[in-house]
This record gives C-alpha cells, sequence and structure tokens, in this order.
C-alpha cells in the first residue's frame, strides 16, 4: 500500500506493452530452471542472479522455474494480485443480488465514505473511476527500524486519505485513476453484507472450491509467510517478516501455482455466472487520468474485474494483474483464450531497475 510500491507496480503496466532484452552486463550463473521451461525464459533466467534481481521465479503455461536462492514452489506476497480476488468476490455477491453493481456504495458502508463521495457507486470501485482521494503514506525505511512490522487499519486508512484531501471530489466515472482505496472500501462492503469477515468469504468463495492449498489472507499481525520463500531485503533489511496489513488492497500471499489455477478458473468462467463474467473483461469507455502511469495512451485500461488489459509486442491483447510488497514484484497475466499464461515472481535488490527483466520475462512467456 505504500505510494513508493504502488508506482513501482503500476509503472511495470507501461512497460509490458514493449518487448525488452536483459542488460548486456547481466551476469550469466547456472539458473534452477528445469530444462522443459520456455527457451526463450529459461535463456533469460539463465543470466540471474545478479545485482538488481536477487531472485526470480516464474510459472508458464504449467511449467515452473526459479533462479536464484528461491525455487518455484516458493510462497510470495501477492500484493496489489489480491485486488484481481477482492473484486471476484464482489461480482458473487453481485450475482447474488446482494449487492447492486450501479449502487451508492454509501449504501452499504456509510461510516467509510464522507457524504462527498455520496455518487461513487460501487461500479466505479471496481473499475477504478470512483474519484476517490489518494492513499495517504503507510510505515516506510523513512520510520525506522522495524517499519516493514507496523500496521494500519483499512478504516483509519480510509479516514486519513479522506481527512488529507484538500480538493474537491471530481465526478465518478468520469476517468480512471487507480487507486488502492476502493479495494478497501469493497472489502469493507462484503463484511457488512455478508456479516462475515473478508478473509472468511475469501476462502469460502474463491480458496478452498479452487483448492489453493498455498493461497491466505493472514491477519494484520501475522508476520510469517509459510516455506519455502525467499528471504527478502529492502535497504539492506530483511524484510521477510512484515505486515500484510494491505487486506484486500494487497495483503495476500500465494504460490505460482495457486495463482495460475486462480486465473485460469476465473477466465474460464468457474467463478462467476456469465452475466457477471463479461464484466471480468469490460473496461469503462473514459479516459486515463493524466498522473495515472499504469496506462498507456488516453484511454482507461483496467476492468471492472480488476484487470489490467495491455497489447502484447505482436498487437494481441492481454489481461492480468500486477503487485509489490517490499522485496517482491509480481504479476499475473494471460492470453484471453488462456493459450498461454505466465506468473512471476522477483525479488528486487532496490540498486537497480528490475522493469527490464519483467518485461522481457512476461513478453517471452506469452509470445506465439
Amino acid at each position: 500500500m505504500r505510494i513508493r510500491l504502488a508506482v513501482t507496480a503500476l509503472a511495470l503496466a507501461t512497460a509490458l506493452t514493449a518487448g525488452a532484452a536483459l542488460p548486456a552486463d547481466a551476469a550469466t550463473p547456472a539458473s534452477s530452471a528445469p530444462a522443459s521451461v520456455n527457451p526463450a525464459v529459461q535463456d533469460i533466467l539463465d543470466h540471474l542472479p545478479d545485482d538488481v534481481v536477487a531472485g526470480a521465479l516464474i510459472r508458464r503455461d504449467g511449467v515452473g522455474a526459479a533462479a536464484g536462492p528461491v525455487t518455484a514452489d516458493a510462497h510470495f506476497r501477492i500484493g496489489s494480485v489480491t485486488k484481481v480476488f477482492t473484486n471476484t468476490v464482489v461480482l458473487q455477491l453481485v450475482a447474488e443480488h446482494r449487492i447492486g453493481l450501479d449502487a451508492p456504495a454509501r449504501r452499504y458502508v456509510p461510516e467509510a465514505l464522507p457524504e462527498a463521495y455520496d455518487r461513487v457507486t460501487v461500479r466505479q470501485l471496481l473499475d477504478h473511476t470512483s474519484g476517490l482521494p489518494k492513499p495517504v503514506s503507510t510505515p516506510g525505511p523513512a520510520d525506522g527500524p522495524g517499519w516493514q512490522l507496523k500496521s494500519v487499519t483499512p478504516e483509519d486508512f480510509l479516514r486519513d486519505s479522506f481527512a488529507a484531501a484538500t480538493d474537491l471530489p471530481p465526478s465518478p466515472g468520469f476517468e480512471q485513476q487507480y487507486n488502492g482505496l476502493n479495494s478497501l472500501v469493497l472489502g469493507l462492503i462484503v463484511e457488512k453484507v455478508t456479516g462475515h469477515s473478508f478473509t472468511n468469504e475469501l476462502e469460502h468463495r474463491i480458496i478452498r472450491p479452487l483448492r489453493l492449498r498455498h493461497t491466505t489472507l493472514p491477519s494484520a499481525d501475522d508476520l510469517t509467510i509459510p516455506s519455502p520463500h525467499a528471504e527478502v531485503y529492502v535497504d539492506g533489511q530483511d524484510v521477510t517478516e512484515q505486515s500484510p496489513y494491505p487486506w484486500a488492497e494487497g495483503g495476500m500471499i500465494s504460490t505460482a501455482a495457486d495463482l495460475d489455477r486462480f486465473i485460469t478458473a476465473l477466465f474460464r468462467g468457474r467463478l462467476l455466472p456469465p452475466a457477471q463474467q463479461q464484466l471480468v473483461f469490460a473496461i469503462p469507455k473514459v479516459k486515463n487520468a493524466a498522473d495515472n502511469t499504469n496506462c498507456v495512451g488516453q484511454a482507461a485500461c483496467y476492468s471492472i474485474g480488476g484487470l489490467l488489459r495491455y497489447q502484447l509486442p505482436d498487437g494481441e491483447y492481454a489481461w492480468g494483474k500486477t503487485g509489490s510488497r517490499p522485496g517482491w514484484n509480481n504479476g499475473i497475466f494471460a492470453t484471453r483464450d488462456l493459450r498461454h499464461r505466465v506468473v512471476y515472481s522477483l525479488n528486487p535488490t532496490g540498486t537497480g531497475n528490475e522493469l527490464p527483466y519483467i518485461k522481457a520475462l512476461v513478453n517471452a512467456a506469452l509470445a506465439g
């Protein structure tokens, strides 16, 4: 949820639309990837780890591979990939007529949204056209040792963000501006209409039915991550154990195999009835906000399902989501027909730009 990390994740979207090669001076130690991995992906992994990427794992069309001190079956903090799970739960409740897609969000959580936002609908929260204010900063290295162990509740984070807003809210539905506050409000709506915790609904509706045995949404005070996992660092400090307080916005832990199973089920319509399944890929016909760096060009790129649409080098569109937490940069992407799927997780060292690596991996995995 930290702004710096969110910006890093969002920047991936713009990078994924063009091919990229690894830096010419990348090291070439042996990778742990199996011989059966896609040759183009394998070639990239053979250059890792190096000064920029300490470790990498990838799963392409069901085949896993890794490089550096991480295994292909490792757990990782998926960050904003969580948003796709959140949107799916909400759309399930829409299908059950327990949430109105075009109903005002304040109807469900008046305590979470100020009256100035009384025209914001659930649909606009889902597709990032709500016009909610920019999030305030959250715990980070500037807060001193132990910053990664601190947390903030969704309610406090929303309250502080609204309190810090100085401009009048823009008209909802006018433009698309990616904003994690939308997901926090959606999580609170789920809890209000079901009477259960968001975690309970997530487990009941997605995790258990799909048998995602390595996927969890820990409580904010659960700092652990299951083994195997990478040891990750920020500014030389081990931050492997950290608070997953971003919750419905970015707090989940998973594996590449589980995320591959999830995106396959989502694209095949196993999680939603036909009417809501169409919304998974429905992008609002609005402009992209001027300072929104995740969409390329002037048009919106995020769907009601929370998926990012981007154009591959060959002109085909693919769909997915990026996410990050301290020590991890991740993503899931697939072609609409599931001809190719990719899940990746990198462990950046913080000493360079890992975007060329991500561009290379994603484009290689989805090509052809």
